[in-house]
């Protein structure tokens, strides 16, 4: 999918922030400029610029206005889009898949087989396709280190649900819009509940509080609750039995 003509474009975001946006809406592309032009932004150091981050499909810039104005900030991010097509961009180095333990359905995704129906698939379809999906971290957002990951086949896009689940707990797994969410601690949702992790997306006691980056893979290995369990009494690092490799 081409991005509209008007995209990327350089909108300020109150006093001391400059969005540059790469799409109005998700694709894969969008996204890997985002992060792509993230990372030359930390690359080039600028004078001025106190944090870069992204969103699904923008990179932010905060910067000191008193040090650097925004028509000097704006010109040097034109000059910095202008030198390539960032659609098409390597992604950042040093990113990392996770193979993540998880609960698939029953009492610990209670919301499973309605989302595998929504998909137009069986139980044992979605599961399968789950665990052979190897979604990106798109994002991070909501709540501290909670990661946006994606995209999913076409058939996944199903909506949230009309009303909102209470309470779904640390380290669940929700789906929606293409989209997994393991959710970084107990929350009401609007996305269906699917499976449940060990998994800690926010270790504020950890040297690395957000366990995921944008950018990282995440893959799921469907496992028992009794083996869920297991993983929960013997887990260390706050990880849920995670295994974790680079990423060429």
């Amino acid at each position: 999918m081409s991005p509209p003509e008007r995209f990327p474009m350089i909108a300020p975001v109150g006093l001391c922030g400059m969005a540059v946006r790469f799409s109005d809406m998700l694709s894969e592309p969008a996204n890997r400029a985002a992060l792509a032009f993230r990372a030359a932004l930390e690359k080039e150091s600028w004078d001025g610029v106190e944090e870069v981050s992204t969103s699904l499909t923008s990179a932010f810039v905060r910067f000191d206005p008193l040090h650097l104005s925004h028509d000097t900030l704006e010109a040097q991010l034109r000059e910095m889009l202008s030198a390539q097509d960032w659609y098409k961009a390597a992604l950042p180095g040093g990113r990392r898949h996770f193979r993540i333990p998880c609960v698939l359905g029953g009492e610990q995704g209670p919301q499973f087989a309605d989302a595998a129906a929504a998909a137009g698939l069986s139980e044992v379809q979605a599961r399968a396709e789950l665990c052979d999906a190897r979604p990106r971290v798109l994002t991070i957002g909501f709540a501290p280190g909670q990661p946006y990951t994606g995209e999913l086949p076409a058939h996944w896009d199903i909506p949230r649900l009309k009303d909102l689940t209470p309470k779904v707990p640390q380290g669940a797994l929700v789906v929606a819009i293409r989209q997994l969410i393991i959710f970084a601690n107990d929350t009401p949702t609007g996305w269906r509940h699917i499976g449940q992790t060990a998994f800690r997306c926010f270790r504020p006691e950890a040297d690395e509080p957000f366990a995921l980056r944008p950018g990282d893979e995440i893959s799921l290995r469907a496992i028992e609750a009794e083996e869920l369990q297991a993983i929960r009494e013997r887990d260390q690092d706050g990880l849920g039995g995670a295994e974790i490799e680079g990423i060429a």
